[in-house]
């Protein structure tokens, strides 16, 4: 036994030694200096998991150097109502959040999403729709990090302005007082309730470009915001150190688009109308990302 094993043990060795000559080999190996400008760069020992990850893009190029766009819902609905236009701008490069709006009344609202935007490094456009401006108008005062507001179908309430107050500007009326429904929430303040739109006159207030089928869905699914949103007033208004921007929706039964060219006026807004219902980044998506680029390309 003894023998055998004096035998084998050259052959254990021998192995061992080409094994080592190979890994040093490895170590050692540089391109040629002939290598074409396309051949894979040399990675070091100990760098390995940079392996297949793709060259970092320019700072130019890269998302890091585009402002963040923050898309802030309305009442009576979710995020999801941003889907078109932010599959879009992520395409263009942009970092996206479709916040998701409490709708637990203006002070809270605009509170939260303040708080939020701290998270945030970096220049932000922040974009509302509907109830959402109000949110933004509030939350934006003070904050040096964003450089636009858009305001699409937007409340760009005044210092002590209301929202039902600001639906009556320019002489325009809304029926959405007379098309709600009001249910108590727990721990609610006197008088308060949670408000969503009567189904049945959903469509015609909220959507009425948007297929049935589409809208049937919107109406059973509405989120359902504070009654007190509705007399909840702002304090210092951000569009009057922001630069604003203003999509007007020609055909929106829910702010009178009268009261919406009076918003954007005052506000100095850049304005642009759309033949839209209120819903202007569901049925128009592209007109909405055409004015977010244009937010950025101006500011």
């Amino acid at each position: 036994m003894r023998t055998r094993t004096l035998t084998r043990r050259p052959a254990v060795v021998t192995a061992l030694a080409v094994s080592l000559l190979l890994l040093a080999a490895l170590i050692t190996m540089r391109p040629s200096a002939a290598a074409p400008a396309s051949s894979a760069p040399y990675v070091q020992v100990g760098s390995l998991a940079q392996l297949g990850r793709p060259a970092a893009a320019p700072a130019s190029e890269s998302a890091a150097a585009k402002p963040t766009v923050v898309l802030v819902h309305g009442a009576f609905a979710d995020s999801s109502g941003w889907n078109d236009v932010s599959l879009d701008l992520q395409k263009r490069g942009y970092t996206v959040r479709a916040w998701s709006n409490p709708l637990r009344g203006l002070a809270y609202d605009a509170e939260y999403l303040r708080l939020f935007l701290t998270t945030i490094e970096g220049p932000i456009i922040l974009v509302g729709h509907s109830y959402g401006g109000a949110v933004i108008t509030e939350a934006s005062t003070g904050n040096e990090d964003i450089v636009s507001l858009v305001y699409v179908s937007a409340y760009a309430l005044d210092e002590g302005e209301d929202i039902a107050h600001a639906n009556s500007l320019g002489g325009g009326h809304s029926t959405i007082i007379d098309n709600i429904v009001v249910s108590p929430y727990p721990n609610a303040p006197e008088g308060d309730g949670d408000a969503v739109v009567k189904p049945k006159a959903f469509r015609h207030i909220f959507a009425k470009d948007l297929p049935r089928r589409l809208t049937k869905v919107m109406a059973v699914s509405q989120r359902p915001s504070a009654l007190s949103s509705l007399v909840s007033t702002v304090s210092e208004p951000g569009w009057e150190t922001i630069p604003s921007y203003y999509l007007v929706a020609k055909h929106d039964h829910l702010i009178p688009p009268e009261a919406q060219r009076v918003m954007a006026d005052r506000a100095g807004a850049t304005t642009a109308e759309v033949d839209s219902s209120h819903v202007i980044m569901m049925s128009k998506p592209q007109r909405v990302v055409n004015f977010v680029l244009r937010a950025d390309r101006e500011h």
